[in-house]
């Protein structure tokens, strides 16, 4: 007869990180909403005191800042050396599109809480080099890259800016879904031709 396997111990509880509660910040804005998103409402959902957390981010703007710039960089894709720079910043604006859509309680704080500058260009490196690799300028690459990157969030807050008690467009509504889809990509092809023909006239 085999003996009882021994009962675990409780063990000790995770360490609390700055990864942790980003995480843990990100799971209350998608299911709760921003408001939501309190010291308090985070330290409950780690299960700490709230006063644990201020030794990794000094307060709930702090927490903002990091969960701005964690979602901006799950937003940025790895693009191969010859990708010619119109088709790379398509690509990230499609990617871009599709992290806002997944996080839609977060498209507000995007919009109005900017990603830290120098982690910013640190994540766009390799679409800048892009542009670099044509022979176009930095501000220009960079003045190309922040307009589409402001026509993403302006569609992206359109389509899930709907009021209170109502469905969210693409939530089961599949026409709306695929009106939103054919405008953002109808506006995204006119930026970027413009860009083309901009810089080709320089």
């Amino acid at each position: 007869m085999n003996e009882p396997a021994p009962r675990r111990g409780r063990g000790r509880p995770a360490v609390l990180t700055r990864e942790r509660i980003v995480a843990a910040a990100i799971e209350i804005l998608d299911t709760e909403g921003l408001d939501a998103l309190t010291m308090r409402r985070l330290g409950t959902q780690l299960g700490v005191a709230a006063m644990s957390l201020y030794r990794h981010l000094p307060n709930r703007d702090a927490v903002l800042a990091a969960v701005v710039d964690h979602l901006f960089a799950e937003a940025v894709i790895d693009l191969d050396a010859d990708t010619p720079w119109p088709d790379a910043l398509a690509r990230f604006a499609g990617s871009y599109r599709r992290m806002l859509l997944g996080h839609p309680h977060a498209v507000p704080l995007l919009a109005t809480h900017p990603v830290d500058i120098d982690l910013g260009l640190e994540l766009l490196a390799g679409l800048l080099d892009r542009f670099e690799t044509a022979g176009i300028p930095r501000q220009d690459a960079l003045t190309a890259i922040q307009s589409v990157a402001v026509y993403v969030l302006g569609h992206a807050l359109a389509q899930v800016g709907t009021p209170p008690g109502t469905t969210r467009a693409g939530d089961g509504d599949v026409a709306a879904a695929a009106f939103y889809d054919q405008w953002f990509k109808t506006g995204l092809r006119a930026m970027v031709s413009g860009f083309e023909r901009q810089i080709d006239l320089q």
